[in-house]
């Protein structure tokens, strides 16, 4: 790897995790309907206004030894891992999918995987915005790869329309109505051959992993299937294609 691409990887992780300082934001804040924007950051505990030095995303949080300068009381380690994890996952999308405008838009689409999985996992529900922006992402994408407009329309439709029909069929009971948007947003995206991957591997690790809290943490049975389904999309967009391509060699 030369020098320019080094230093070029370290830009985007840097930009990553002043992406990753928003996303904290929006994940304490659209729960609770407040602002994202006009509204300036404060201390969870003591509501005292945060200043410039101590929005420094990672740095602040390690120069303040994880502790708020005016009350100290402990600050959640979700702030520097939102971040950090926001960044890794920039450079991973541009080392695995390369320079091109699509790695943009799936950064783009981590960062939103990142709040709709932290949220739901506290809420079980899925923000409306989240998935509006999502489907944003696939208008543009269609947009900029329209020779190939059918494969994003059949995503639109791929996994939400037998979703939705389990959805009337339990009377919401089956599904919740932010994962049947949720997959019509990222099928518009990404297509309906990587949505159809993604949705059948956050199914896998919905099961298991749900299944391994419930025996060791005693969790609930019901789970929020928004992390599950965002991480199985997350792997589909950065190996699916190689994935489909190693199967169907399997068949031949």
């Amino acid at each position: 790897m030369t020098p320019e691409f080094v230093v070029a990887y370290i830009i985007i992780f840097l930009f990553g995790i002043v992406i990753g300082s928003f996303l904290n934001v929006c994940i304490y804040r659209i729960p609770e309907k407040e602002n994202i924007v006009s509204t300036r950051s404060h201390c969870m505990m003591c509501g005292s206004m945060l200043r410039w030095y101590d929005l420094v995303p990672l740095l602040s949080y390690i120069c303040l030894g994880g502790k708020c300068r005016k009350c100290g009381t402990r600050i959640s380690l979700q702030y520097p891992i939102i971040e950090a994890s926001n960044g890794f996952f920039y450079v991973l999308i541009f080392v695995v999918r390369g320079w091109y405008i699509d790695s943009i838009l799936y950064c783009l689409l981590f960062s939103a995987f990142l709040v709709l999985s932290v949220i739901d996992f506290r809420t079980y529900e899925i923000p409306l915005g989240i998935n509006i922006f999502i489907l944003a992402l696939g208008m543009i994408h269609l947009a900029l790869d329209y020779t190939r407009w059918l494969q994003y329309a059949a995503g639109l439709f791929s996994v939400s329309f037998f979703l939705y029909i389990i959805y009337i069929a339990t009377n919401g009971r089956g599904i919740g109505g932010g994962d049947i948007k949720l997959m019509a947003s990222c099928g518009l995206l990404v297509g309906w051959k990587l949505n159809l991957l993604g949705f059948l591997l956050g199914c896998i690790l919905g099961s298991v992993i749900h299944l391994i809290r419930m025996k060791v943490t005693r969790a609930d049975h019901v789970l929020a299937m928004g992390p599950y389904l965002a991480a199985g999309m997350a792997v589909a967009v950065l190996w699916g294609e190689n994935m489909i391509e190693w199967y169907m060699g399997l068949l031949v």
